[in-house]
């Protein structure tokens, strides 16, 4: 067999060919692990993992906190990666400076893009990809793509011409089927930003807009809702539901919770009470209070806490650290073929 391999290999018109085993798609892929566990969760099914190359798409209404998930997913890759650029796509003109700021970009990394169609998207990104080698650390954030019209659409309107633009949809899949390969072979996440509305019919969904060609490219597509959290009457944050729309990785239709405030911003371990709660690693042991608990044995440890406190890195470190609750979790949100960050803790030391 291995002749037969040479000879293909040696007659492959396409450089990157390789033996499967030996393929660096997928021997040398890396995820970026945020520092929000359940946000790694709803992108790979694992506290552990995190974003990987290829389309991830943020789409939900307006003030749905897209932006916000779209920007801690790039603070993570540059810190992970000192030398890296974000390639941020602007169609919105929503995001000032200050915002990057907050999410501790330093703006000197961003090369800002400000474009007014698909067609201009397009071009300029296939372009970038293209120069790009795989050892060139790029993260890319369009926002957004559900904002943004086809060159047809913006020349009717400088024509004055009213008609009805069938084109955009057409544009959107092509942008999508050129640049989902380099993606892929280059090691570049895409982070794009989306628009949903509702379906017509008597029990209305929410649909991601630009039509079926992002269904079909994207690795990852979360639809975000949200609740209110109330003081009263007044609103002191809000509670988003990550719905996983498609994954390569993560169970289709999970619902992933994350808390937002006003005050302290992203709760960076909501989302866990629930599920610590649903293993036995986290007991409720009277009306409002939680402490931790031993799964196996039932034991319960101190200090009983409030919902509030455990919020806090110093509840959840035991229960991460000393706990097999990463299996729990994988197990109920993976399909099981998440490629792990390489300095990731082995999930077989807990057994040792």
């Amino acid at each position: 067999m291995s002749s037969i391999m040479d000879k293909l290999k040696k007659n492959s018109k396409v450089k990157e060919t390789s033996i499967l085993s030996d393929s660096k798609f997928f021997t040398e892929q890396d995820m970026v692990s945020t520092e929000v566990p359940m946000i790694n969760v709803a992108l790979s099914g694992s506290i552990d993992g995190g974003l990987a190359p290829g389309l991830t798409v943020l789409a939900g209404p307006s003030k749905h906190f897209k932006t916000s998930f779209g920007l801690i997913m790039a603070s993570a890759y540059l810190k992970k990666y000192k030398d890296a650029v974000l390639l941020f796509y602007d169609s919105e003109f929503g995001s000032p400076q200050s915002y990057f700021k907050n999410f501790d970009i330093n703006t000197d990394r961003v090369l800002h893009t400000p474009i007014t169609n698909v067609e201009e998207l397009k071009f300029d990104l296939v372009g970038q990809l293209e120069g790009l080698d795989r050892k060139d650390k790029v993260i890319v954030l369009i926002d957004s793509i559900g904002n943004i019209a086809s060159k047809k659409e913006l020349d009717d309107a400088i024509n004055e011409k009213a008609v009805a633009d069938m084109s955009r949809a057409k544009a959107l899949k092509g942008l999508f089927r050129m640049t989902t390969p380099y993606l892929n072979m280059k090691d570049i996440p895409l982070i794009a930003i989306n628009h949903t509305y509702k379906e017509m019919g008597l029990f209305p969904k929410d649909i991601v807009s630009g039509g079926t060609g992002i269904y079909y490219s994207a690795d990852n597509i979360w639809i975000i809702g949200r609740q209110q959290e109330k003081d009263g009457k007044e609103i002191k944050g809000y509670h988003f539901i990550i719905n996983v729309e498609k994954s390569r990785f993560v169970k289709e239709k999970s619902k992933i919770p994350i808390s937002v405030s006003w005050n302290g911003g992203i709760e960076y371990y909501s989302g866990l009470l629930d599920i610590g709660v649903l293993g036995n690693y986290v007991a409720k042991p009277s009306m409002g209070w939680y402490c931790r608990m031993d799964p196996e044995s039932g034991e319960l440890y101190e200090p009983k806490v409030r919902a509030a406190e455990t919020l806090k890195e110093e509840f959840w470190k035991p229960i991460l650290e000393e706990t097999d609750f990463k299996d729990f979790v994988r197990e109920k949100f993976s399909i099981d073929n998440v490629p792990l960050p390489a300095d990731a803790p082995a999930r077989a030391a807990l057994d040792e």
